[in-house]
């Protein structure tokens, strides 16, 4: 990749966060709780990615969602670990594809458990589908100005003279 002098890249040490370093099966059966957990810091991230087009500039909310992502685990572990790695396991072994549909019952034993000990109820089917609006306290970007090219080819005259097509308009099936 070639950057021109003038672009700023962070520093290894700006990036360089703990990982979240668990399996497909494990995340996707706290997924659920964790994005309801996090939905602050996530959406925060989000927006700021929307907005600022240029992840650089967003790394700060993207530690806060890992920050959040190792609070919420660190919480099941302490209060919930068996019924969660029941419910890990379960989905990890009962299908090639880690469908949930032959787990409800770890499933519905993991939820009691994280609403009795995080308060933490369950969003109900559609949840992450709706939509909402995010009120930030980050400013908002301003619009980049429109590009200007001193060089650019200069439009036609509006009294120029404008001859049809040599041999006829492309839309031809469209005159009728």
């Amino acid at each position: 990749m070639v950057l021109t002098a003038d672009v700023h890249l962070p520093e290894e040490s700006d990036l360089t966060v703990p990982e979240v370093n668990l399996s497909g099966p494990t995340l996707i059966a706290g997924s659920f709780h964790l994005g309801k957990y996090c939905e602050q810091a996530n959406n925060e991230f989000m927006l700021c990615r929307f907005e600022e087009k240029d992840p650089r500039k967003c790394i700060n909310e993207g530690k806060a969602v890992t920050a959040c992502t190792m609070e919420f685990f660190r919480k099941v572990k302490r209060s919930c670990l068996s019924e969660f790695n029941q419910y890990a396991n379960c989905i990890d072994k009962s299908s090639g594809d880690f469908g949930l549909s032959h787990c409800r019952k770890t499933q519905s034993v993991f939820d009691k458990c994280v609403l009795d000990n995080l308060n933490l109820e369950r969003p109900d089917f559609g949840y992450f589908c709706e939509a909402r609006v995010h009120d930030t306290k980050r400013p908002k970007p301003l619009p980049e100005p429109k590009a200007e090219y001193p060089d650019a080819t200069p439009a036609l005259p509006d009294d120029a003279e404008r001859k049809p097509a040599r041999f006829g308009s492309r839309f031809y099936w469209m005159t009728e």
